[in-house]
């Protein structure tokens, strides 16, 4: 016999899609205990129950609709489980893990953070380099000068002096070195140039004081001995000065004859000279007229050039080809190291530390310096001959009235006003020759 409602699974014979109907009460037989109901093969729990007895239509409790959800959470066995438990009454489960083959989720980067780290970790990178380039520097300064062996010094003014020496010495230099640069093989050193440097507030001045200038040679205590010797009233060539008692006496000439103070002297090599310009790539100059010198090397035509270690040495040191020798030839000086600082002092050779170190390392070899110069004191050297070349300063030849016995004599008044002037920080206002 048929239990099942007539046309029941035949499908609907009206227009419209026949609903759920609720299925009559059929008396299942009961399951012994004993015996395991698939599932619910634990103890103590009902046996399965599949919801057609109480008239439920695919497992949706009486009195809801299939599209009416139960108040509590899905429990497809119908056993009213803890949520916080497992399906099956086991220990809590955590959440799902990801679909196998898929790629787990990643914390997307905290740029902020890395920024921050890769900036502090640049700044102290920095620092470490600033600092062991300062210490290197340092170590490579000779400081062979001392001044406090100077006597009778004159007050000190309001800006900083500076006597810059080039000098003859070929120390370090080898025998195809100094045939090369034509420096000849004379013993010890002699001065080739000199120049006082006043870095001032209203802008640094270079006054180059020609090696034949006539000079008395002052009262002076020797730096090797110790001895003090009388003034003679002996009139010679400022450079004499130097081969006499070497950098104190000729400081100590400077400032008897100028009445100016000397706070720092630097005095530099052929050798150091050369190498410097070497390692900067050369220097560019503009000369103004050819010239020609056997004595020295040179051989330029006129019009911009970029000149190497040995052409600017050529440079600095001819005289004898030039019209006014000497007095030209300190004009050349000024102007080669003016350029050479300005040239230096950029971005393509000071963050380039294949150009800077070599740079800093022939200079600071046959640099020598008085004991109290700094390496803050010698950068300011440096950019106050900058500052020459870039028009915020003053260079001139120290004014002149004529000669005496083969030596260049000083205009002595105008020499007494510029040196007033660059003691009180004023205006330059005297002319050189």
């Amino acid at each position: 016999m048929n239990d099942w409602p007539d046309g029941y699974g035949r499908g609907s014979r009206g227009e419209q899609p026949e609903g759920a109907r609720a299925m009559r009460h059929v008396q299942r037989p009961q399951v012994p205990p004993q015996q395991s109901q698939g599932y619910d093969d634990q103890q103590g729990q009902p046996p399965y129950d599949s919801g057609y007895n109480t008239g439920q239509v695919y497992g949706t409790p009486s009195g809801q609709s299939r599209n009416q959800q139960p108040d509590g959470p899905y429990d497809p066995l119908g056993q009213g489980q803890d949520p916080g438990h497992g399906q099956y009454g086991g220990p809590p489960q955590g959440p799902p893990g990801p679909p196998p083959g898929s790629q787990p989720y990643r914390q997307p980067p905290d740029w902020r953070r890395r920024i921050k780290i890769g900036s502090l970790v640049l700044v102290v990178s920095l620092l470490a380099v600033t600092i062991g380039t300062y210490f290197w520097a340092d170590s490579k300064v000779k400081r062979e000068v001392d001044l406090s062996k100077v006597i009778e010094r004159p007050k000190g003014g309001e800006c900083t002096t500076y006597l810059i020496v080039g000098s003859d010495s070929r120390e370090g230099m080898s025998r195809e070195e100094q045939k090369r640069l034509r420096t000849g093989s004379a013993k010890g050193k002699r001065t080739d140039s000199m120049m006082i440097l006043a870095d001032c507030s209203r802008g640094p001045v270079m006054v180059s004081l020609p090696r034949d200038s006539d000079v008395e040679i002052p009262s002076f205590k020797g730096s090797e001995s110790g001895k003090t010797f009388p003034a003679r009233g002996q009139r010679t060539k400022l450079n004499a000065a130097y081969a006499m008692d070497g950098p104190e006496l000729l400081v100590r000439t400077v400032e008897h004859n100028t009445g100016l103070r000397i706070d720092h002297y630097a005095e530099i090599g052929f050798g150091g000279f050369a190498k410097i310009v070497d390692a900067i790539g050369g220097v560019e100059m503009d000369i103004p007229k050819a010239f020609k010198d056997k004595k020295s090397g040179a051989d330029f035509q006129a019009g911009k050039q970029t000149l190497d270690g040995e052409e600017a040495l050529a440079f600095v040191r001819t005289r004898y080809a030039l019209p006014g020798s000497d007095l030209d030839r300190t004009k050349n000086q000024q102007k080669f190291l003016a350029a050479l600082a300005s040239q230096t002092a950029t971005p393509g050779t000071i963050l380039n530390p294949f150009k800077l170190y070599p740079t800093m390392g022939a200079g600071l070899d046959t640099l020598v310096v008085d004991k109290d110069m700094s390496l803050w004191d010698l950068s300011q050297m440096f950019f106050a001959m900058k500052g020459v070349t870039g028009g915020d300063g003053t260079s001139m030849n120290i004014p002149l009235s004529g000669t005496r016995g083969g030596n260049l004599t000083w205009d002595r008044a105008k020499v007494d006003k510029l040196m007033e002037q660059i003691e009180k920080d004023e205006k330059i206002t005297v002319t050189g020759n």
